[in-house]
Formats: structure tokens, sequence, C-alpha cells
């Protein structure tokens, strides 16, 4: 029997947030942060839910400098 996907329940409460606020992304950043910090635990294992997740998220935080 396959094992249940670690960070499902934090995809999943993703989904709500933004369905219940129109995929206004920054009024759900508190479950998107959830879900980052989930990924980070669960990292080495096989999480479909992460797959792309962190990835996707690594440098949007940093700036060029000219």
């Amino acid at each position: 029997m396959p094992r249940k996907d670690p960070c499902q329940k934090q995809a999943c409460d993703i989904q709500k947030c933004l369905q219940a606020n129109k995929y206004i992304e920054r009024l759900c950043e508190d479950v998107i942060q959830a879900m980052r910090k989930c990924c980070e635990v669960h990292a080495g294992e096989n999480s479909v839910c992460c797959s792309g997740f962190t990835k996707e998220h690594k440098s949007t935080d940093t700036k060029t400098i000219l």
C-alpha cells in the first residue's frame, strides 16, 4: 500500500485558500509558507506534492545588483 504524501494536507490547504481568496497568492502566504516548511522537513522523501514546489520558489527573493 502506498504511503500518504507527507505534505498533502498543506497542498490541500493552499488550494482551499486560493479558491476562497480568488487566487490572490499574497492572501495565502501563511499556508504557502507552511507548505515550504513541510517540503524542507521531508526533503529526502518521495513527495509528489513537493516536486517542483521548492525549486519554483528558491530564488524569487533575490534582487539583481547592477
